[in-house]
């Protein structure tokens, strides 16, 4: 679900709720939302947004640009950046990325799942890197992206009937949509603790990517590498992020009290 798609409806529940559908209004398309545009995307009356707005910007989740329309503040990044499993996980896993990255001169990635989707927590992007369609806070697909079949093959069970009950977006002639051809590729990353998902989601692109884990424990988070499709060496690039995602895996377990990074 996109923020677009919290948004979008009329909202009647509790203020909390309300606050939290304007500011789900705001995406990577919409940075900046006048008061009619926050109405039409929440589908609260504009008096409603208008208290709404007013008090947002009072404690800081709010900001208004040099237009005067509104965009999300600073002191709610603030607020998100004590997320565990968004900027906590990033800062324990940012040194292993970054060594990845310079090896490999290619977009390496982090991402969480949260409920049915991926999300992005953190994307380098080396000299060489191919253009992707992700984007560091950006939802996806579980079952396209190689850090989305980790995350899906490692799911509870429910999880992944609810998916693959779901229509399955095709990006590409390379997109797996079928409930067996997905299923297949689950067993395969569980079976060889990484997971190449080929040209599924750009032409030009292949992702392969490994699980992480809180120390011994259980997924967390996956980490991947994008790389060029042609000339792309599989085998080598699986070697390398499993190496970090085991790197990472046994940093996250070395963190003492009681924080937690799993789903």
């Amino acid at each position: 679900m996109t923020a677009v798609g919290v948004a979008k409806g009329r909202v009647t529940g509790p203020v909390v709720a309300r606050a939290f559908s304007a500011l789900a209004a705001f995406d990577a398309e919409h940075p900046q939302l006048s008061l009619s545009e926050l109405a039409r995307r929440t589908g609260l009356p504009i008096s409603t947004v208008h208290r709404l707005a007013a008090e947002l910007l009072a404690c800081g989740a709010l900001e208004r640009g040099t237009s005067g329309r509104y965009q999300i503040g600073l002191r709610l990044w603030e607020i998100g950046a004590l997320a565990p499993r968004g900027p906590g996980l990033r800062e324990i896993a940012l040194p292993f990325l970054e060594d990845l990255c310079e090896v490999t001169r290619e977009n390496v990635q982090l991402a969480v799942r949260e409920d049915d989707e991926v999300v992005y927590v953190e994307r380098l992007a080396g000299s060489r890197a191919v253009p992707v369609r992700t984007r560091v806070g950006g939802r996806f697909a579980l079952s396209a992206t190689g850090v989305g079949l980790v995350l899906l093959a490692h799911a509870p069970g429910e999880v992944v009937d609810r998916v693959l009950a779901s229509p399955v977006p095709r990006y590409t002639r390379h997109t797996l949509t079928s409930t067996a051809a997905i299923r297949e590729a689950l067993a395969a990353a569980r079976r060889r603790d990484c997971a190449v998902s080929d040209r599924q989601v750009t032409d030009d692109a292949v992702s392969v990517a490994a699980p992480i884990r809180h120390g011994s424990g259980p997924v967390v988070a996956a980490l991947s590498i994008v790389a060029h499709a042609e000339g792309a060496e599989v085998a080598s690039l699986s070697a390398l992020v499993r190496t970090s995602a085991h790197a990472v895996s046994r940093a996250l377990g070395s963190v003492p009290g009681p924080r937690r990074f799993g789903g």
